[in-house]
């Protein structure tokens, strides 16, 4: 009993002449651990606070594709406006959907030349873009290269006119086999024709067809006119209107089989590529009252025309099916005939 209450009055001696700087560490080491949780705790609520803020479209209750984010397209050098210009054109286009390929296409058009300015202003014009995989992109990409579009030139189409980018190669090499084998187009000038009309590839053939037709035979112009000018930028109906005004006004004629014609016709160019005004007063010579009047009296000919073809075409439709009932009868006809020889033949 003595011995233990000696041991504790020399514990309690040894306690009270340590110096307090001796216990710091170990409260600092003692509570060090806990401030440490609530910490990384308030951390994390910051970073998820962030993530959410610099998410695509916080407003739209939508979660894009985990890779696409402000961030990720801040890093490709886009501004935070452009970043967020970009998340909203592919939300209103898909959604999720569309962002599992943005940054993929971000990435083809990227390494295409473009930059992000340009880039921007496609997806503004085409926001369909988006959609279309990565390697469906490149493969089109790499076909309009085929065709002879080199670079500066590609650019430039792509941005005046993307959607070129969402036509199947398919459909391109059904547009460039006509213009080469129905419009008898040089390679040269079939290039020269998608680089400056590149909507042509989504453009009917029969319509495309009759166009042609109608500028080559009705107005004399050859192949290298048309592609100068850039014919197939501009609809059946303006250069049918144009052409027939100064027709009736006694100022182009068809020439005849040798090309040949009594007054020299103004180029398609200057018929084309010049603004309503100058057509009327500078090649035409006429008053736009009279331009307006033509242009009314042409569209009901034209409706005419269509009715009255329309009528026709109905007409023989009848007679084709009249035809097939007439071959039905004689049909029913001879097979009761056959029968009946057949019969008698039997007796």
């Amino acid at each position: 009993m003595g011995t233990r209450v000696t041991v504790q009055q020399i514990l309690r001696q040894t306690v009270k002449n340590v110096p307090i700087s001796t216990f710091i560490p170990v409260r600092l080491k003692a509570f060090k651990r806990p401030r440490l949780q609530p910490l990384c705790l308030s951390c994390r609520l910051f970073c998820f606070a962030s993530d959410r803020t610099s998410s695509p479209l916080p407003q739209h209750n939508h979660s894009l594709s985990p890779d696409l984010s402000l961030r990720s397209l801040l890093d490709m050098g886009f501004t935070e406006s452009q970043a967020r210009q970009i998340c909203d054109s592919v939300f209103r286009e898909k959604g999720a959907n569309a962002a599992k390929h943005v940054l993929s296409t971000l990435t083809v058009l990227f390494v295409l030349g473009l930059n992000p300015t340009s880039v921007l202003k496609l997806l503004d014009k085409c926001p369909e873009l988006c959609t279309v995989k990565e390697t469906q992109l490149q493969q089109r990409i790499n076909h309009l290269r085929k065709l002879g579009l080199v670079e500066g030139s590609l650019q430039r189409m792509v941005v005046h006119y993307p959607k070129i980018l969402t036509v199947p190669v398919k459909s391109v090499k059904n547009v460039v086999q006509f213009l080469r084998k129905n419009c008898q187009f040089t390679s040269q000038q079939v290039t020269e024709t998608l680089r400056d009309s590149p909507a042509v590839v989504l453009e009917d053939l029969a319509q495309l067809e009759y166009k042609f037709q109608y500028v080559y035979f009705r107005m004399g112009v050859k192949q290298a006119e048309m592609v100068k000018c850039r014919l197939f930028r501009f609809t059946l109906d303006d250069v049918r209107c144009r052409h027939s005004f100064l027709e009736r006004r006694g100022l182009y004629q068809t020439p005849d089989k040798k090309g040949q014609t009594t007054i020299i016709n103004p180029k398609l160019d200057s018929i084309l590529n010049v603004d309503r005004e100058m057509f009327i007063a500078d090649v035409a010579r006429a008053s736009a009252e009279e331009y307006d009047v033509f242009q009314k009296l042409l569209a009901r000919e034209w409706k005419e025309e269509e009715l009255e073809h329309c009528s026709i075409k109905a007409y023989s439709d009848d007679d084709d099916d009249y035809d097939d009932d007439d071959d039905e009868e004689e049909e029913e006809e001879t097979g009761g005939k056959s029968g009946y020889k057949k019969k008698k033949k039997n007796k």
